[in-house]
């Protein structure tokens, strides 16, 4: 236990980039076109954030791979729209030099990485990892992701929060035994954060920073000892 690292797992899609409403037109429009007309966008909204057969599942009752692939092809064109939410970088960036072992926690693919890492714009030396939906069975609500990374990483999971922007992500949290913070960029609003249990709730990066010292975040980097504090 003394050789584990106290660390942050981050949720990238309306956590740390603006892309939840691009996700959802883009699901919309897939679900349309594979015969499900009977979803609405609020609907597809509400789902973002679980993996995309698990979301399917969700919102049709069944499987459809056609609609899974229609999303990725609807969703191509929007990248170019998407960016980074204020002071994203910055934050993870603090959060690095506290002593803190960050990690992105993604339910896309290990190949979205090669675009959301540069969309942030945090350098490479500020991340200890990543884990995706290609490292586990089972994405978002379920913890795998996390629990993975804390595995992974070395992490305590007494010491270690996840910050996210949707139930999904405090689902995932709670099952994982770890807490979260939220933030509310995503669409989420805070009463339905709250009441999904996440621990505290800010607005967006540029909020969890500028509070960051009185955070559940600036908890957890008071205990790093002085000579880990400001390295991987």
């Amino acid at each position: 236990m003394a050789d584990l690292r106290p660390g942050v797992l981050f949720d990238v899609d309306g956590t740390l980039l603006d892309t939840n409403y691009l996700h959802t037109l883009a699901w919309w429009r897939a679900l349309r076109a594979t015969g499900h007309d009977e979803i609405t966008m609020q609907q597809c909204h509400s789902a973002i954030g679980i993996a995309s057969e698990g979301l399917v599942r969700h919102l049709t009752g069944g499987e459809d791979e056609e609609a899974v692939d229609r999303h990725s092809e609807e969703y191509e064109p929007l990248k170019a729209d998407l960016t980074a939410f204020p002071r994203a970088a910055d934050l993870l960036r603090a959060c690095h030099d506290a002593g803190l072992l960050v990690v992105l926690a993604t339910s896309g693919q290990e190949g979205d990485l090669d675009w959301m890492v540069p969309a942030i714009g945090v350098s490479e030396d500020v991340l200890a990892g990543a884990t995706t939906s290609g490292d586990v069975e089972e994405a978002k609500p379920e913890p795998d992701l996390l629990t993975v990374a804390v595995e992974r990483y070395g992490l305590d999971p007494e010491q270690t929060v996840v910050v996210g922007d949707t139930v999904w992500d405090v689902a995932a949290a709670e099952r994982g035994g770890l807490r979260s913070i939220m933030v509310t960029c995503g669409g989420i609003g805070r009463a339905e954060l709250l009441e999904a249990g996440a621990d505290e709730v800010y607005d967006d990066p540029a909020d969890l920073l500028a509070h960051l010292d009185s955070s559940l975040l600036g908890q957890v980097a008071r205990a790093v000892p002085n000579d880990v504090a400001g390295r991987s």
